[in-house]
């Protein structure tokens, strides 16, 4: 039973990886990339490309280095393609030798900041790594983002990835067991699920990192020129190192008010301190959902394409983050270089430094319970 299951995985995954078009003999995804350039291994794990898709014409591509969504192909207000998320062609480019980027990944154990990269858990106190500005952020240097998950199931509407982490994985406690699952719809949805247990009590936190650009055109189009809208009348704000302060105030009256849709740009340049404080917007919104799935938590839109993504989760909070620290530096798909603000991150969560903060929603997992999450980011057009 064991080979004729590898046999169908092997099938599915051949199935995953098939795409739409042609170039030079080799054939491409709808976005233009090449599976071939995502055949690879990262240490002594084999990495390729599935792609998932849909027939409203949708397609999206995921590698199992990282997890990461790769390209996110939507039909515009014109039924022209227009690949939304930033990224790169080859597997390669992913790996922190070349590029530390978290572009598209399945972030864990713990997304975004954790202070000073101390957790105390039943009074023992663990030492992480402090990689960003002396705290522990998306797990420490080796997170799983640069990682390569295991491929449980693989077929052209869904990917099944799991993520065996060691006790000690960049020091956090107890040996996790995480699974992401990525659906894509027939209305365009796409469906994420994470679920993890554990063998000794440790947090938890995980969410996906994709940077957005609706209008499918990250070399002109700056996301700043975008239509966002925020279900939350509260925020987190942060210290000069981006830590949370621990305080939860209110967005009325601040550049952090979406709950009235409006462009990105009117606040992000505001002479405010918590502006300056994340060099643009790198903060958590308490969301106003009650954890309600349902429930819009996030909606953006962009004039220029007319696509329109709503995000929808189970978690108490999202963490928006401008691409403020996008330079230049970085080269991506079709040769394109990232500037700064070319892309938007709407990371469903927690609310950061959770652990260290008893008053917020914890995040502590324990043996015999199993931690779950759910994201969905629904494209349409206006």
């Amino acid at each position: 039973m064991k080979k004729i299951s590898a046999i169908i995985l092997s099938l599915s995954a051949i199935l995953a990886v098939a795409s739409c078009g042609s170039k030079g003999g080799a054939t491409l995804t709808k976005s233009g990339l090449d599976p071939q350039n995502f055949v690879g291994e990262y240490n002594g794990a084999k990495t390729a490309l599935y792609t998932l898709t849909n027939e409203a014409g949708m397609e999206v591509c995921i590698t199992n280095f990282g997890g990461r969504i790769v390209s996110v192909t939507v039909p515009d207000k014109n039924g022209e393609p227009k690949d939304v998320v930033l990224g790169f062609d080859k597997v390669s480019d992913y790996f922190p030798e070349n590029n530390a980027s978290d572009f598209g990944a399945a972030i864990g154990r713990y997304a975004n900041r954790i202070n000073q990269g101390q957790i105390t858990i039943d009074g023992v106190t663990t030492q992480l790594p402090q990689n960003n500005f002396g705290h522990c952020l998306h797990g420490g240097p080796t997170g799983w983002q640069y990682q390569v998950y295991e491929v449980v199931e693989a077929d052209n509407s869904h990917l099944k990835l799991l993520r065996v982490s060691p006790d000690g994985d960049n020091n956090f406690p107890g040996e996790v067991k995480a699974y992401v699952t990525y659906t894509l719809t027939a209305d365009c949805k796409i469906d994420i699920k994470y679920e993890a247990t554990t063998s000794a009590p440790t947090v938890i936190n995980m969410t996906n990192h994709s940077y957005f650009n609706l209008a499918g055109d990250p070399a002109n189009h700056k996301i700043t020129e975008d239509i966002m809208y925020v279900n939350s009348t509260t925020y987190t704000p942060v210290d000069n190192t981006y830590m949370t302060t621990g305080e939860i105030v209110p967005v009325a009256g601040t550049p952090f008010d979406f709950t009235t849709a409006h462009a990105i740009s009117d606040g992000i340049t505001a002479d405010n301190e918590q502006i300056r404080n994340g060099n643009g917007y790198d903060h958590n919104w308490v969301l106003d959902t009650n954890c309600d799935i349902t429930k819009v938590a996030v909606e953006l839109y962009c004039p220029t394409s007319g696509i329109d993504l709503k995000v929808y989760t189970d978690e108490p909070g999202i963490q928006i983050y401008s691409g403020n620290f996008l330079d230049g530096t970085a080269t991506g798909k079709k040769g394109i270089v990232y500037q700064q603000r070319t892309g938007i991150c709407l990371e469903t969560q927690h609310y950061p430094d959770s652990p260290n903060k008893p008053q917020w929603p914890s995040v502590v997992l324990r043996p015999g319970e199993t931690y779950s999450s759910h994201c969905i980011f629904a494209f349409s057009t206006k």
